[in-house]
């Protein structure tokens, strides 16, 4: 090997250590805190970017953080549904969900994809064990409730989405569990009702909920974009919950945005010490948002 390419090695593997080496204060920091993550339907879709992200999953534990994955799975149980035939409706971005597709979500969810993920971590040399929200009484949902206005008698209407649901209690005794067992918990968002149904959870909302009840250092929301964009299309990458209404208000943040930063404001008024959006499809997003001071994604705090 030439000189110039034990010069080139030797400069790699000091980027290699001085990142190491910028890391080193965020592990000592959140040693023994819980991160909670929702993972996104459509990134799972790609086998290389669900390897990375099982990676980082398992790079956390490894460092003694304690990551909690909720997952999503829209697209898949819209496959599904086609697949078997059943139509499909949405109110406000979320499946009006019947008795049958109820049925088809929690197949989806609690099974194909939970497992799947269980097994990404297990290939990332990570100990996983897949539940969902009725496990262990995790989650109880209550239905959720829509209005919307008739454009003509500009009367509330009531709008009846069928099995679809929030928490409304949290009991975190599974997830402790898991966690002080050394595992991973991947958790579906389905949940049991009081009335004995089975709901179908937004999984953001889920996530949120969950970080909230754990006191989690981190809520991180993986989406299909690089975070709240500015007016300007700069990323901005520091916001409050003051921030984020003045930002709605002025049309900046507007769609499927409003949400999930939604999401993020009550569950640092909750509890988690800080949420993030960020872009699920960069390679170890997750990783470079939190262990470097350059950052990537918006985080919201209180």
């Amino acid at each position: 090997m030439s000189a110039n390419g034990d010069a080139n090695g030797d400069k790699a593997n000091l980027l290699k250590a001085e990142t190491l080496i910028e890391a080193l204060p965020y592990f000592q920091r959140y040693a023994g805190r819980t991160f909670v993550v929702k993972y996104g339907g459509h990134a799972m879709g790609d086998p290389e970017a669900a390897r990375d992200f099982a990676e980082d999953i398992v790079l956390l534990r490894a460092v003694g953080i304690n990551p909690v994955v909720v997952h999503g799975g829209g697209p898949q149980i819209g496959a599904m549904l086609k697949k078997l035939g059943v139509e499909s409706t949405f109110v406000d971005g979320l499946r009006v969900t019947d008795k049958a597709t109820a049925e088809v979500a929690e197949m989806v969810l609690s099974g194909a994809i939970n497992k799947e993920l269980v097994g990404w971590i297990a290939g990332a040399g990570g100990k996983a064990i897949g539940i969902s929200g009725k496990d262990g009484g995790l989650v109880t949902a209550r239905k959720v409730e829509r209005t919307t206005k008739d454009p003509e008698s500009n009367i509330e209407q009531a709008i009846d989405l069928g099995f679809v649901g929030e928490p409304s209690r949290i009991d975190t005794t599974v997830i402790d569990t898991v966690v002080a067992a050394g595992m991973i918990p991947i958790v579906a968002p389905i949940g049991a009702g009081e009335d004995g149904h089975t709901y179908n959870i937004n999984a953001d909302t889920m996530a949120g909920a969950i970080a909230a009840a754990l006191g989690a250092a981190r809520l991180f929301l993986l989406t299909d974009v690089a975070g709240v964009m500015g007016k300007d299309g700069s990323l901005l990458t520091d916001l409050t919950p003051r921030d984020i209404a003045a930002l709605k208000a002025d049309g900046t943040i507007t769609g499927g945005m409003i949400p999930k930063l939604e999401t993020c404001v009550n569950a640092v008024g909750a509890g988690c010490e800080a949420a993030v959006v960020l872009d699920g499809r960069v390679p170890h997003a997750m990783l470079l948002e939190f262990f470097t001071a350059r950052g990537a994604g918006t985080l919201v705090r209180a």
